[in-house]
């Protein structure tokens, strides 16, 4: 190893100068004098930058066989610098970004800022369409004592670019109409290369497709043709879950569980289709149908229709059915209007009907908002997520006829403490206003997608509101141990009850080839019973992506 044995020392023309050198800081030992030169042209371009633009190197004299000294004329330092401009080059509004003092036709910069303005600002032109722009400062002077003037140019400014093709690596086949309104990248936009970057990040956010890297661009002479490089990902789901408890009047352990098929993008138009089946301890029985096709015919409208047929043993069936038409705000918003017409059969026989079960009609009138932001985590894909739907209608049953109004919300947030540590917070609830209320119309829920510890749909209310919360810890990036802490509160009015109800537990996630497995483990109780080892439930589910 070559050992450092040149010594530099650099003065400037009074001591003070000398301070200002030294303030700046400079390497001092050197193994050659090639080093020893480059330091010293290397200092200087520092005090060309914080404003001694008149500086000079003097003399550099060798002292003895191991030490140099440099003598610098610092001369005057200047801190402001005024910069005229044409209108035509930059906007006033993009200058205001960068200056406190605009003026109609010169601004005025720290001297220091020079080089990192100037970026910016040729940053901005090139977004406006011309990516081949330069920017120079010419006719410098010395405006006064402190500041300097200049003159700013621009210069490779050709004819205004626009996106003239684009072209799909990897994924030909990626719905046109995605490009189109999800991405909102089409030909003869403007070209802006910043801009296609942050849009081309909503990628990640589909389930059925990513970018494998960033977008890139050929220039031609009187071309300009976009690359974006994508896959196509996996994106059909198998959902399904197997849960057991104690059947409180059997003492015998009943099993209960669903299936949940979900479809997605297997046409290459970015549409869904999803199945649920559900058989739960209760004798209840669920069957949902559900479509959604995006953009129709390469529109920003897509539409959404849907089928539910719940059976609650031998005394009533209810099936529902929606249409609605969404228009999506942004890559990760939509707005949706649309209609749900339900149907109920009672199936008691005449000597053991009951009142509060009776044959209707209903047709629901609803606006939904939706909010989805995702995040990049094996595991945990979405961050947050806003769902607020609210409808208004008629319902009719013997010859009664009734208006009803219904409100939903269904949000959560996962607050990442660092990469290993994370809060889960879920509020979701249902609420039916109505002058009188059936029993084969109010909401069911309880189990591992609302409240934990309890059986699945064994609880009845006609509004609800149920809070799940979680600490999560993730030992790596497929594996995830979780507290259980859920509260609900439930009103039904047919019998007048009002109940708090807890839920206690814990839990892990394991992401294996598979799928996602999880396993929960929760005690539920409401506020009026002790805790009971008997209570508790046990879910396991499966969540396949083929």
């Amino acid at each position: 190893m070559v050992s450092q044995n040149l010594q530099l020392e650099i003065q400037g023309e009074t001591d003070f100068k000398t301070s200002i050198i030294d303030s700046i800081s400079y390497k001092k030992l050197h193994i050659d004098l090639n080093g020893l030169n480059k330091e010293i042209d290397s200092l200087q371009n520092k005090l060309f930058k914080i404003g001694y633009i008149e500086n000079k190197l003097e003399e550099i004299s060798k002292k003895n066989d191991s030490s140099y000294q440099a003598i610098f004329q610092l001369k005057n330092r200047y801190d402001t610098i005024y910069i005229y401009f044409e209108k035509d080059i930059i906007k006033k509004s993009t200058l205001q970004n960068i200056s406190k003092q605009v003026f109609d036709d010169y601004f005025i910069l720290d001297f220091q800022k020079i080089e990192t303005s100037l970026q910016y600002i040729n940053s901005k032109i090139i977004d406006l369409g011309f990516p081949f722009n330069e920017l120079q400062l010419q006719n410098i002077s010395i405006k006064n004592k402190n500041s300097l003037q200049a003159t700013l140019t621009t210069s490779n400014k050709t004819q205004k670019r626009g996106i003239d093709k684009i072209i799909l690596k990897g994924y030909e086949k990626f719905p046109e109409s995605y490009l189109k309104h999800y991405l909102r990248i089409k030909k003869k936009n403007t070209f802006n290369l910043s801009e296609i970057k942050k849009k081309t990040e909503a990628l990640d956010g589909l389930r059925f497709a990513n970018q494998t890297k960033d977008p890139e661009v050929l220039f031609t002479k009187d071309s300009t043709i976009l690359y974006l490089y994508v896959e196509k990902s996996k994106s059909n789901s198998f959902d399904g879950f197997l849960g057991f408890g104690t059947n409180k009047t059997t003492n015998k352990i009943d099993f209960n569980g669903y299936l949940n098929l979900n479809l997605t993008n297997n046409l290459n138009y970015g549409e869904s289709f999803n199945l649920i089946y559900k058989s739960d301890e209760n004798e209840q029985k669920t069957f949902k149908v559900h479509l959604s096709a995006p953009y129709l015919f390469n529109s920003p409208i897509g539409t959404e229709v849907g089928l539910e047929i719940f059976k609650k043993d031998s005394t009533f069936t209810t099936v529902n059915q929606t249409a609605k038409i969404f228009y999506p705000i942004n890559n990760k918003t939509n707005i949706y209007v649309g209609i749900k017409s339900s149907m109920s059969n009672n199936l008691l026989s005449e000597e053991n009907l009951i009142n509060s079960i009776q044959d209707y009609r209903s047709n629901i009138y609803s606006i939904r908002f939706s909010h989805i932001k995702p995040q990049k985590n094996k595991l945990f894909n979405k961050n947050l997520a806003l769902d607020i739907e609210a409808g208004t209608g008629k319902r009719s049953f013997s010859s009664n006829s009734e208006n009803q109004t219904q409100l939903s919300l269904e949000a959560f947030k996962i607050i990442n403490l660092n990469n290993k540590n994370s809060a889960f917070l879920r509020i979701n609830g249902s609420s039916l206003f109505s002058k009188t209320y059936l029993e084969n119309e109010l909401y069911r829920f309880g189990g591992i997608n609302s409240i934990r510890g309890f059986e699945e749909n064994s609880l009845i209310a006609s509004q609800y509101g149920v809070i799940n919360s979680e600490y999560r810890y993730q030992l790596n990036q497929t594996i995830y141990i979780h507290s259980i802490i859920d509260f609900a509160y439930l009103e039904n009015n047919i019998i007048s009850q009002k109940d708090k109800l807890y839920g206690f537990g814990f839990g892990f996630g394991l992401l294996t080839k598979a799928g996602l497995l999880k396993f929960n483990y929760a005690n539920g109780k409401n506020e009026s019973q002790t805790f009971k080892f008997s209570n508790s439930k046990i879910h396991i589910s499966l969540s396949a992506i083929f």
